[in-house]
């Protein structure tokens, strides 16, 4: 039997875990803070954006939302994370991507306090991660390794092939697997859009971990028998439904189930860990900020 990893029910483990280090901080007078700032109107961010909200509110987190006009300059948004950075009740900051094409975003990166970086993308916190003394782990790459160890998955001594290079999953997430720590030790290739011969190299591994964005691009025939698969895509293609759409990942899903030991759904898998390592981060945050230690999950 397949095991279809729940992220659903690994995320509501760790939120119920989290809320004894709340109750440490509260104890202490500390109420954890997250700020999340939108400048843009996108749909989909809105919708993450209100997500990551009404998660804040479930586990006791104080949760502040700034929306600015995307037409002003990157002045007003560098001016908000500013106040917040100032800010002592804002222990975490979220700019939520993407921006409007005239703001840089990594200058809005550089701008974030790396203590108050939640999302692990300042680089201070990205050179931390690849020198093995990370800060904040991003929030997906992270819950990927939770995951892996709720699947009695350890990374240690197997060939693990990520397919995507990007800063927010590819890149932290090769760095993860391969640290000489728990949940590393990994012998990790990266594949891309240039690689070539992407099935040879996919068919040699033990895990796969699939976030090159496009959908359904690694079927069964691509896997061996026994791997691992997580599949971080999440792909809106046209679909016979009621809402005309149905939402797919970087993995086709049932041909893949028939060689994994282990995978990841769509929806369902990847996606509710992203959130609740964000819960993470900021409630690290708090502990680091105002220096009460916790026990986290």
């Amino acid at each position: 039997m397949t095991n279809v990893i729940d992220g659903n029910a690994v995320a509501d483990g760790i939120r119920d875990d989290l809320s004894d280090s709340i109750d440490a901080l509260e104890a202490a007078g500390v109420t954890p803070g997250l700020a999340t700032v939108l400048m843009g109107g996108d749909a989909g961010s809105e919708t993450y954006i209100s997500m990551k909200q009404k998660a804040c509110d479930s586990v006791g987190i104080d949760g502040t939302h700034v929306e600015i006009d995307p037409e002003k300059p990157p002045e007003a948004l560098y001016d908000t994370i500013d106040e917040l950075n100032a800010d002592p009740s804002v222990h975490g900051i979220l700019v939520q991507m993407p921006l409007p094409d005239h703001v840089p975003k990594r200058e809005v990166l550089r701008r974030i306090d790396p203590a108050k970086d939640v999302d692990g993308f300042h680089p201070e916190n990205v050179g931390r991660l690849v020198a093995g003394d990370a800060r904040f782990k991003p929030c997906t790459p992270h819950g990927i390794q939770k995951l892996l160890e709720a699947a009695d998955v350890d990374p240690e001594g197997k060939d693990a092939v990520v397919v995507g290079r990007s800063e927010i999953v590819g890149k932290p997430m090769a760095n993860l697997l391969i640290q000489k720590a728990e949940g590393g030790n990994a012998t990790v290739t990266v594949c891309h859009s240039r690689t070539d011969d992407l099935a040879a190299k996919t068919r040699e591994a033990d895990i796969v971990v699939a976030a090159a964005g496009v959908p359904e691009m690694i079927d069964g025939s691509m896997l061996s028998e026994g791997v691992t698969v997580v599949d971080v895509g999440i792909n809106r293609v046209d679909a016979d439904t009621d809402k005309g759409y149905e939402l797919v990942g970087d993995v086709e899903f049932e041909s893949a189930k028939g060689k994994a030991d282990a995978i990841t759904p769509v929806p369902g898998g990847v996606g509710p860990m992203t959130i609740a390592m964000l819960l993470y981060n900021t409630v690290k945050a708090a502990s680091l900020q105002e220096c009460v230690d916790v026990e986290l999950p």
